[in-house]
């Protein structure tokens, strides 16, 4: 069966998902809601619109919508698009702010829509081969986790920064915009649900009294550009003439002259020490699961960009993981063994997230087409809990106390 798509939100993240789908020869996108015009002809045949809503006021016009727009704006096209029965692939997070998520899940179940969320880390080889390893019982039982997610230097200053996610206010707080991918993984590979949480962490570096002297406001006019790492034009201009994130994101021409223009007016030529951000750069948490397990995760963007590093401990041996090779040492007959999963793309979203985002548009365009919604590896539940995770952390590390998720029962030790 062909799948008929709606995109909402053509920017990199929907026109991503949108051309796994077409490109699967799977999917056909039939119609796209966004202000941009340029975004808009990204899908020749389409029928374009220029808000949402336009669309949204017409009956259903596709099997399914993708809901790519800023993390502030899914609520309202999730319900809408939901009483009209499209099924939905919603970017995360779902939203920014408790009351919305649990909005967006009761629709998608009041009108028994097929719905996932992008937690595109579930549907890479590497998770699979990982997740497989643990349910055999390779390492009997878990009992804790070490988890890294390495955000890279360039990306933290892009995105985090100078980007749409550098201010709460505006968008949402660091570990729901950028890890509630891996408190998401982290739930997904242990099979249990988290109890309690602590967390740590804030702003360290990216802030004015750090500003080097002779800096100047922009990147292009700095004479000490060529000793920061975080200058403009090291991290954009080498992309010139591709049509690959980060640079689409800075202009819709990504010829030199059009990066170069982009930078000397727009938000990513700014200096990192000058500009309005003020989500964390690190942070710290601590999980405990269900049945006393263990996790303890650290997200920090003072690293190379590359992928998640694991350790899982438990009772029979343990597993160490990159992203891309599994070490599996056994307590038993004391072999190590490695299990190659190296993907296709690299970890970021340029390389489609290790496979990742493949995996996800596959397993709902076959949800779509069968009705069977068992390839969509999260349920709804399973996705808010995921990011109550989150503003709990969240808590912890603003009010320095343990959180006790609603609905769960600490370990008692």
């Amino acid at each position: 069966m062909m799948v008929t798509l709606a995109v909402v939100g053509a920017g990199s993240r929907g026109t991503s998902y949108a051309r796994h789908a077409v490109e699967s020869g799977r999917a056909q996108v039939v119609a796209v809601a966004d202000p941009l015009p340029v975004r808009r002809g990204r899908f020749p045949g389409a029928t374009p619109y220029a808000d949402w809503r336009e669309l949204a006021a017409l009956p259903r016009q596709a099997d399914a919508v993708v809901i790519a727009t800023q993390d502030a704006d899914h609520v309202e096209p999730a319900e809408r698009f939901a009483a009209l029965g499209y099924d939905i692939l919603l970017e995360k997070p779902m939203a920014v702010t408790e009351k919305d998520c649990h909005r967006i899940v009761a629709a998608a179940d009041r009108h028994d829509v097929i719905f996932a969320v992008c937690h595109v880390l579930r549907y890479t080889p590497y998770t699979s081969a990982l997740k497989a390893l643990l349910d055999a019982g390779r390492i009997g039982e878990i009992v804790s986790v070490q988890h890294l997610e390495p955000v890279g230097w360039w990306h933290q200053a892009h995105s985090y920064v100078r980007g749409n996610w550098r201010r709460t206010d505006e968008s949402t707080f660091m570990l729901l915009a950028k890890s509630s991918h891996d408190l998401d993984w982290l739930v997904h590979i242990t099979g249990k649900r988290v109890t309690r949480v602590s967390s740590f962490g804030g702003l360290h570096h990216f802030r004015p009294e750090n500003k080097p002297a002779g800096a100047a406001d922009r990147c292009l006019d700095c004479a000490v550009a060529a000793d920061c790492p975080y200058a403009a034009q090291r991290i954009y201009l080498p992309l010139a003439g591709q049509d690959v994130w980060p640079a689409s994101v800075l202009s819709d021409d990504v010829s030199e002259r059009g990066l170069l223009e982009a930078l000397r007016t727009g938000p990513y030529g700014r200096c990192v020490y000058d500009c309005d951000n003020d989500v964390v750069d690190h942070q710290v948490v601590n999980m405990e699961f269900e049945g006393g397990a263990t996790a303890s995760f650290t997200m920090t963007g003072f690293t190379p960009a590359g992928h998640r590093q694991t350790r899982i401990f438990g009772t029979r041996g343990s597993i160490e993981g990159d992203g891309e090779r599994l070490t599996v040492h056994d307590f038993v007959t004391r072999e190590v063994e490695t299990v190659d999963t190296r993907p296709m793309g690299d970890a970021g979203a340029a390389g489609g997230h290790g496979g990742g985002d493949q995996g996800l548009v596959d397993a709902f365009l076959t949800a779509v087409a069968t009705r069977d919604r068992s390839p969509i590896l999260s349920s709804p539940g399973e996705s808010l809990h995921s990011h109550l995770i989150a503003w709990a952390a969240e808590r912890s590390r603003l009010e320095g106390e343990i959180v006790t998720l609603e609905g769960t029962t600490p370990h008692a030790r």
